[in-house]
Order: structure tokens, then sequence, then C-alpha cells
């Protein structure tokens, strides 16, 4: 067991095993980390030179979502990741958007299919997923606009 993580890009999720533990899964491999998942975001904001409270203004600026934001964890190489609800929930996982490949309804939820093609199943309805995987959608073309427009 981890006691700390750090976020890159083969990772594909952050899934609460409880309120303090959480399993990351990465394209070759799975941690357990003794962090809830939203404390693994917030240290990898911090980590890479913000806060998850200024990650969240520099979203709700950039987008105009009030709630449920993606996160930007770093920038330059588009690592952003979107919860699957409230962010005041110990139950919250938290999705990397670079590495869906694509995503099915069930009876328990949604299964989404990443780059490597495992398979997880979360517990968020289609319409909830499709709205969230939206949202880090728009905020990566904010944010691609800005670096563009900076050449």
């Amino acid at each position: 067991m981890l006691d700390e993580y750090e976020i890159n890009s083969d990772t594909v999720a952050i899934v609460p095993i409880d309120d303090n533990v959480s399993k990351v899964y990465e394209m070759e491999e799975e941690y357990v980390v003794n962090q809830s998942s939203n404390k693994i975001i917030e240290n990898n904001c911090r980590f890479y030179g913000s806060s998850y409270k200024g990650r969240c203004e520099g979203t709700k600026y950039l987008t105009g979502i009030k709630s449920k934001f993606p996160i930007i964890i770093e920038e330059s190489r588009n690592i952003i990741f979107f919860p699957t609800g409230s962010i005041r929930n110990n139950n919250n996982c938290w999705i990397s958007l670079e590495n869906i490949k694509n995503y099915e309804h069930d009876f328990f939820g949604c299964i989404i299919t990443f780059l490597n093609d495992k398979k997880i199943s979360f517990d968020i309805s289609k319409y909830s997923l499709e709205n969230q995987y939206y949202r880090a959608t728009m905020l990566k073309s904010k944010l691609n606009d800005n670096k563009n427009f900076k050449k």
C-alpha cells in the first residue's frame, strides 16, 4: 500500500475502496493508496504547482461550470480528470479524460473501456457520465485554445 501517488499520463482512474483508501488504475499497473480519491486529486494539484481550489476557480473561469468541476492536473500534458459525483462525497471516483476509449450503459451504471482495453464499472448514469465527459472535453478545448493563442 502506498502513502502517496503521483498522477501521470498512464493513470486512468482513481476509485475509492473506503473513506481513506483508494485504488489507482494505470495502463499497466494498479495501486492501493492510503488516501481518499479526493485527497489524491488535491495533493496532485499541489504537486503540479496549484491548489485544488485554484484549479476549480480556473475551470469555472474558462468554462462557466459551477459544480462537479473537471480538474486540470497537469496542463502541458493535458492531464484532466473529472469526478463521477460531488467532491463532498468520499465515494467519488475520478476518471482520466485522455484515457477513455469508449463507454456503455449497463444495469448498474456505466462501463468505461480505457485505451488499454481495461473495463471498469462505475456507479454513474449514462447521462451523468456524458455530461461530465462533455464538461472535461470543453475544459480541454478552452485550455488548448489558450495555449494556441499564446503562440
